[in-house]
C-alpha cells in the first residue's frame, strides 16, 4: 500500500481523541499488555533520554517517563501531538516527520516506535534515522503488527480484520475509515523476518524479536554498534548507498523546544 504522508496524518489527526480508547476495545485489552512489553524492552533508566517516534497521544511515552526517563515524544499528526500536551504536560512533544528527525547524532540512550513504523511512507529511512540519533551502544526497540506463524491463527486472524474489526469500529472510533486503513496496512506489512533484516540493514546489531499473543504483534530489539571500528564500517556502507543529494551533513540541526 502507498502512503501519503499528509493523507496518513490527516487520517490520524481525526482519530486523535479517542484513539486510545478504541485501541483497547479493539485488541480485547491486549494493548495494554503489548504496551508493558515494550516498555521492559526498552528497559528506561532514570536521567536516560529516550526517543518516543510516532508517539501518538504520549500513551507510551508517559509509561517510559514514570522510570525517571526524559522522554521526547514525536509524531507527524498535528492532532496527536495536541492531544498529547494535554493529556502530559511534563513530556516534550515535537511535530516532526519520522524520516528526517529534528535531532543530532547521537542524542538518545533509547529509541522506541510502536505501532507507527508501518504508517511511514519509508520505514527503511526512518530507521535509518532512529539509528543516526542513538548514542553508540544504544536501544531500539520497536513494537509492531505482524504475522502469527501458525497458519490457522493467520487465517482465523485475517478474518478478523476484514469482517469483525470494520464492525466494531464503526461503532466505537470517530473514523471508522481509518481502521479499514490500519487493516490492510496490518496485512501487508513485513513479517518478522524480514523486518529483522531491515534492522540489520539500518546498521543495528544484536537484533532480534519476540512474538506476542500468537505472532498477531511482535517486538523487535536492535543495538546501535559501540565499538568504533563497526561504527566507521556502517557509516562507509551507507554512504555508498545513498544518493549524493541525500547525504546528511555532519552538523545536523538540534530539537526545537515543544511550546508545551
Amino acid at each position: 500500500m502507498e502512503k501519503d504522508p499528509d493523507e496518513v496524518a490527516g487520517m490520524f489527526d481525526g482519530v486523535a481523541r479517542h484513539y486510545d480508547r478504541t485501541n483497547t476495545v479493539l485488541s480485547a485489552g491486549n494493548a495494554i499488555l503489548w504496551r508493558m512489553a515494550m516498555v521492559r524492552a526498552v528497559a528506561p533508566v532514570a536521567g536516560e533520554r529516550i526517543l518516543d517516534v510516532a508517539a501518538g497521544t504520549g500513551t507510551s511515552s508517559a509509561a517510559l517517563a514514570r522510570s525517571g526517563a526524559r522522554v521526547v515524544a514525536v509524531d507527524f499528526s498535528a492532532g496527536m501531538i495536541e492531544e498529547g500536551r494535554k493529556r502530559h504536560k511534563n513530556i516534550e512533544f515535537i511535530q516532526a516527520d519520522a524520516e528526517k528527525l529534528p535531532f543530532g547524532d547521537n542524542e538518545f540512550d533509547a529509541v522506541a516506535i510502536s505501532f507507527g513504523l508501518r504508517n511511514i511512507a519509508d520505514p527503511k529511512a526512518a530507521l535509518s534515522e532512529m539509528y543516526r540519533v542513538l548514542k553508540p551502544g544504544g536501544r531500539l526497540v520497536v513494537c509492531e503488527f505482524s504475522k502469527p506463524p501458525v497458519a490457522i491463527l493467520r487465517a482465523g486472524y485475517w478474518t478478523y480484520l476484514r469482517h469483525v474489526m470494520p464492525v466494531v469500529a464503526d461503532r466505537v472510533s470517530s473514523n471508522p475509515e481509518a481502521y479499514k486503513y490500519l487493516a490492510e496496512s496490518i496485512q501487508e506489512w513485513p513479517d518478522q523476518g524480514e523486518l529483522s533484516q531491515w534492522l540489520r540493514g539500518a546498521g543495528f546489531i544484536r537484533v532480534a524479536y519476540r512474538n506476542l499473543t500468537a505472532g498477531i504483534v511482535a517486538l523487535h530489539r536492535g543495538r546501535k554498534p559501540s565499538d568504533a571500528t563497526v561504527l566507521a564500517s556502517v557509516a562507509k556502507r551507507k554512504l555508498a548507498t545513498q544518493p549524493i543529494t541525500t547525504v546528511r551533513s555532519a552538523k545536523s540541526p538540534t530539537s526545537p523546544k515543544s511550546t508545551a
